[in-house]
């Protein structure tokens, strides 16, 4: 997915599932052009699809992508450096990190290649494709927050995965507080 297919996606974070249920009848009493009620005549239930898979469709293949870096935070500059890989099993087209921020960025600053600024206090990176148990992807970033704060919480995740399922997303999820110390704390 193109990172700005990706920033439309973390904008939105609204999914929508739906599903016809084959056979399903309005209920008695419901008047014409009113939506059933998705049960199905026999008014034996209807299985729940797990949330973002379609009932039916083949599974979705399997990864394991994994963020782990540093930020440090000293003379009004938030500096993080990130690696990016896929454990496996199967390989990653592409993939998107999301990096919000506690405090607002500086208007004027320069994002790296493959970065873009969706919203005051998100950054969103792109990693391209991940092999599975191939080299790491790195992204740097030099940042200025607005206001001169004394410490800053970052917070990053994957906000697309090249739609695989990922089986650890632990090991993706992160939340950093850094003081404006100039120390390297790691995650």
């Amino acid at each position: 997915m193109p990172l700005s297919a990706a920033a439309a996606v973390a904008a939105a974070m609204t999914v929508l599932v739906a599903a016809a249920v084959p056979g399903a009848a309005a209920s008695a009493g419901t008047s014409p052009g009113a939506p059933a009620s998705g049960v199905p005549a026999s008014g034996a239930p209807v299985p729940e699809a797990p949330v973002g898979e379609v009932v039916g469709a083949a599974p979705l293949p399997e990864a394991d992508l994994s963020h782990h870096g540093y930020v440090s935070f000293s003379g009004g500059h938030i500096a993080i450096r990130i690696r990016s890989e896929n454990l496996g099993p199967s390989d990653v087209t592409a993939s998107t990190v999301r990096l919000r921020f506690s405090a607002p960025l500086a208007m004027t600053q320069e994002l790296p290649y493959g970065c873009l600024r969706s919203g005051k206090a998100t950054v969103l990176c792109e990693t391209g494709g991940l092999r599975s148990g191939g080299g790491a992807r790195q992204t740097a970033l030099d940042l200025q927050p607005a206001g001169g704060p004394d410490e800053v919480i970052v917070r990053l995740d994957t906000v697309w995965n090249g739609g695989v399922r990922d089986t650890d997303p632990k090991n993706n999820v992160h939340q950093v507080l850094a003081p404006a110390t100039g120390d390297a704390y790691v995650f």
